[in-house]
């Protein structure tokens, strides 16, 4: 391929543009799914939850100076007890866990276009309905919650499976994370918005949360049928260079739709068992804590309400900025054959959950008295997070990237069971709010960091499998002519 380096751009190319609007509509579905554990706090009336008073008469006098800004008792409108409260936030995930592998196959086979985006507004109609289900009854919150759930579940796939026909070779790492970056900056946006909202929104505060995240994603699906195609060729946009290079540099014929997916060679094989154990592993600690952080930051850290939405959302930052410049490194060596996609995908994730789980330890040992060094603890476990997403969860694409969405759809069914049982885990572990508690559930997402460790070090493989080529692929997993990727401008 002849081009300059004008010929073939990178940051205003038209894979990048749908790998932007990928990243703000998994963007949109994390806020969704997040903003509960927020709002749930200025929802529920403080004096309802039956520890608080056995907490706050357990640490010492200067700490109940923290707690003189809570909500105040007129906004809070439920009497949810805390095994209520844990059920509607992990309901949302008996929806999402059904649709994974569907919302995979439909992609790969249809296409993802219509199936990102109709799953979206679907999404974005629940969270709007949220405040109108909340004052009807607490069962209609998680109807809503579970449909919310199956209509998001497609979500990840379908956004794999299109970004899997849109990415070079050598910008897998940089394309896929950028999009699954959304994961936690919507928990960012969620968190602070919140935050800020449950104080001085409309609605009684926490209603404005749902109207706000609702809103922005039923627009953005607007935006996105507009401007989306599943495939390069089906782009008017795109310029016949970036045609040819995404075209001469991605391992399949684009334009085929997936006809028969080998399920059971997909089953046994141990690279793809090793992303469906290692995205196991990284889900329970994401789920653990994102439903439970906020909680603990105002039982026993306690922060007020519009700072605990802020501090909650600074270790997600961590993970997207991590995760953001880890994959432009990881591509670069790889681009540069310096390291093989192998070692590359076990180093990054074995170091991510090292470094979280130690981090995650550090973080029980602490309290309201040295609260600042928690959120710094805190911060620091999911700034090693951000590694993942350029080792377990980008892999599903290294090993099979023609089936990415089904192989995502997969991994990711095993991976939700996490939302299921961590925060009815963390309920159990922690019935009195303690700090003492607390340290016992840090200890579990440790553990699991661990059997992520071993699993996936052992097992993983950054190769093409057998069963994902096409019969007369050809193979271009060491750069041959350096000279034609170095037009690719960064």
């Amino acid at each position: 391929m002849e081009s300059s380096k004008q010929d073939v751009p990178c940051i205003f190319s038209q894979r990048w543009i749908l790998s932007y609007f990928v990243f703000i509509g998994i963007t949109l579905q994390n806020a969704l799914r997040s903003n509960l554990s927020v709002a749930i706090v200025c929802m529920v009336k403080t004096g309802n939850i039956s520890s608080e008073s056995r907490v706050n008469n357990s640490f010492p006098e200067h700490c109940k100076l923290h707690i003189d800004d809570q909500i105040p008792i007129e906004n809070a409108e439920f009497d949810w007890d805390k095994s209520t409260q844990a059920k509607l936030l992990s309901s949302f995930f008996y929806g999402y866990i059904c649709t994974q592998i569907i919302g995979g196959w439909l992609s790969d086979t249809y296409g993802g276009r219509r199936v990102f985006g109709i799953a979206l507004i679907i999404s974005g109609i629940c969270s709007l309905l949220t405040p109108v289900c909340a004052r009807t009854s607490v069962y209609a919150v998680f109807v809503a919650r579970v449909i919310l759930g199956l209509s998001s579940g497609v979500v990840l796939p379908s956004g794999n499976s299109i970004i899997g026909r849109w990415a070079p070779l050598f910008e897998k790492s940089k394309l896929t994370s950028f999009a699954c970056l959304g994961v936690a900056f919507g928990i960012v946006v969620s968190f602070i918005t919140s935050g800020y909202l449950c104080k001085h929104g409309f609605d009684n505060g926490w209603g404005s949360i749902f109207y706000l995240t609702g809103g922005c994603t039923v627009l953005w699906a607007v935006a996105w049928f507009l401007i989306a195609r599943d495939t390069p060729d089906q782009n008017k946009w795109i310029s016949k260079e970036e045609l040819n290079y995404i075209k001469s540099n991605i391992q399949f014929d684009t334009s085929k739709r997936t006809a028969v997916v080998p399920w059971c060679q997909i089953a046994t094989n141990p690279a793809f068992l090793a992303i469906l154990v290692a995205h196991f592993c990284v889900n329970w600690v994401l789920y653990a804590l994102v439903t439970s952080i906020p909680i603990f930051m105002k039982t026993v850290l306690k922060y007020d309400i519009k700072s605990n939405g802020a501090l909650s959302s600074l270790p997600f930052a961590c993970q997207v900025i991590t995760g953001f410049l880890l994959s432009q490194l990881v591509d670069f060596l790889r681009k540069r054959s310096l390291i093989s996609t192998t070692i590359i995908r076990r180093l990054c994730s074995c170091l991510g959950f090292v470094g979280s789980g130690v981090f995650l330890i550090g973080t029980g040992f602490t309290s309201c008295k040295d609260r600042e060094i928690a959120v710094v603890l805190l911060s620091l476990a999911f700034l090693f997070a951000g590694f993942h997403n350029a080792g377990c969860l980008v892999n599903n694409i290294d090993i099979g990237q023609k089936y990415a969405g089904t192989l995502f759809g997969l991994t990711n069914t095993l991976a939700t069971v996490p939302g299921m049982v961590a925060p009815i885990v963390t309920s159990i572990l922690t019935p009195n709010d303690t700090a003492e508690e607390w340290r016992l559930m840090f200890y579990v997402c440790a553990g699991v960091c661990l059997l992520g460790i071993v699993v996936f070090g052992c097992l993983a493989s950054g190769e093409v499998q057998e069963w994902a080529k096409d019969e007369t692929e050809v193979n271009i997993e060491k750069p041959k002519n350096i000279d034609k990727n170095e037009n690719t401008k960064f």
